[in-house]
């Protein structure tokens, strides 16, 4: 059974979390990226938690009402900050101390791949959907043929301060347009609606790209167990970027192709992607 519950961490911030399976199994953490929510892991939390693993989604800074600092206090959305708000949700899920599986996507994987760069000791596994390691999005980005860059377009947008309010105007009618032709389903729209369709909430959403600069970091090889989804329908992460990543890992890596899948794996495609995520996880135990 799925419980949303609070996870107060050691910040003094209070996530929002859907929680699964039983308190003495193994964590994994999945990360949602943006414009969702913790809703994103809907089919995996059921599926981990039949397992027999601990699984814990959160709604992250800014997306959790009561871990909602000022997002015109763009400090406060570093990225430093939210590779140890993973950390300190993992540890108040029950993993202090231990081991624990990392899932992200999107931006969540962004921040995935900084938790992984910076405490390979916590994590049993790494599994990554869609985005890429920021190295290789990076010479991707810098490419003659600007595919990266076309692909990496709406960055700049959410930059600019116009873009919460119209996002959300005519009952957030942009934002749910360009998550359903993405293969987002409607229930699941209304979900992250639930959470992001608030003006505090957008702009604090849209805090982390303008506090890091759309996407960047800086983050060194990989040395955790890495298992690396994208789908090549992907509008916004291209082939370059995605088949460089397996350059930046040093411990076991595999990548998935999903062919004719987007950038919203979890909604197009979440058997397939379960069944992966099960497997890695199954391969490296805590």
């Amino acid at each position: 059974m799925v419980e949303t519950i609070a996870l107060k961490t050691r910040s003094g911030f209070t996530f929002t979390a859907d929680v699964a399976g039983p308190t003495g199994g193994a964590l994994v953490l999945l990360l949602h990226g943006f414009p969702e929510s913790r809703h994103s892991w809907r089919a995996a939390l059921p599926a981990l938690a039949e397992a027999s693993y601990r699984a814990a989604a959160p709604d992250q800074r800014g997306y959790s009402p009561a871990a909602r600092p000022d997002p015109k206090d763009l400090s406060s959305y570093a990225f430093d900050k939210l590779i140890a708000d993973a950390i300190d949700i993992a540890d108040a899920a029950g993993a202090e101390g231990k081991r624990f599986h990392l899932v992200g996507h999107d931006w969540g994987g962004q921040v995935s791949w900084g938790v992984a760069g910076r405490h390979p000791d916590r994590l049993a596994s790494l599994t990554i959907l869609s985005r890429p390691h920021p190295s290789s999005f990076r010479r991707a980005l810098l490419e003659d043929d600007g595919d990266q860059k076309h692909r990496s377009r709406h960055h700049r947008k959410f930059l600019e301060p116009e873009t919460g309010p119209m996002l959300l105007e005519e009952n957030a009618r942009r934002l749910r347009r360009n998550l359903a032709t993405q293969g987002v389903p409607e229930a699941a729209i209304e979900d992250h609606l639930g959470v992001l369709g608030t003006p505090e909430a957008l702009e604090a959403a849209l805090a982390w790209y303008r506090a890091n600069k759309g996407l960047a970091a800086e983050v060194g090889t990989i040395e955790v167990p890495t298992l690396y989804i994208w789908g090549d329908a992907d509008a916004t992460v291209g082939p370059e970027a995605a088949h460089g990543t397996g350059e930046f890992v040093a411990a076991a890596y595999g990548m998935q192709v999903l062919p004719g899948v987007g950038h919203f794996v979890m909604d197009q495609a979440p058997a397939k992607a379960v069944d992966l995520l099960l497997a890695h996880l199954g391969r490296h135990p805590v």
